[in-house]
């Protein structure tokens, strides 16, 4: 996966989950189709999205070109102007609360997609969804995950 540069400001990446329990290994296809057909969105919300076993896959494109960093997702309101959003499948746990019940395999992923929008959103700053509205999402603190990282 390559970075690209676009003319659209991004200065956040914000991290969310699927709010799905650890044997659900949903991806980019599912979620596009519960954005669409239950919520009536026009695509997926978010940029991007890490599978159980750590695979990133794309997301949101609107005009088919294949550069998602133009695009301005649906996945955190009043923010996605100038943000990209990242989604980790799972996030629930099986008593329905939330659970940090994501992969190493994905903590890896993470990093590296990460990495890889920094370098072409150089101050871009990493931010949980529940930094920006009263959610438990991602269910985990990325803060302080952040922390024992080295971008």
């Amino acid at each position: 996966m390559k970075g690209q540069t676009t003319t659209r400001e991004v200065d956040k990446i914000i991290v969310h989950c699927s709010d799905t329990y650890a044997r659900m290994d949903v991806g980019a296809d599912t979620i596009h189709k519960w954005h669409v057909d239950e919520r009536g969105w026009l695509d997926i919300g978010y940029h991007f999205i890490i599978k159980r076993d750590g695979t990133i896959q794309t997301g949101r494109d609107l005009d088919k070109d294949g550069d998602i960093y133009e695009e301005v997702g649906a996945h955190v309101a009043g923010w996605n102007k100038h943000s990209i959003g990242i989604c980790m499948v799972g996030g629930r746990g099986d008593d329905d609360k939330p659970v940090n019940n994501f992969t190493d395999t994905q903590f890896r992923s993470l990093l590296n997609l990460i990495r890889i929008i920094r370098a072409d959103y150089k101050t871009a700053t990493i931010h949980g969804h529940n930094e920006f509205a009263a959610k438990a999402c991602p269910s985990f603190d990325v803060q302080a995950w952040l922390e024992g990282v080295s971008l």
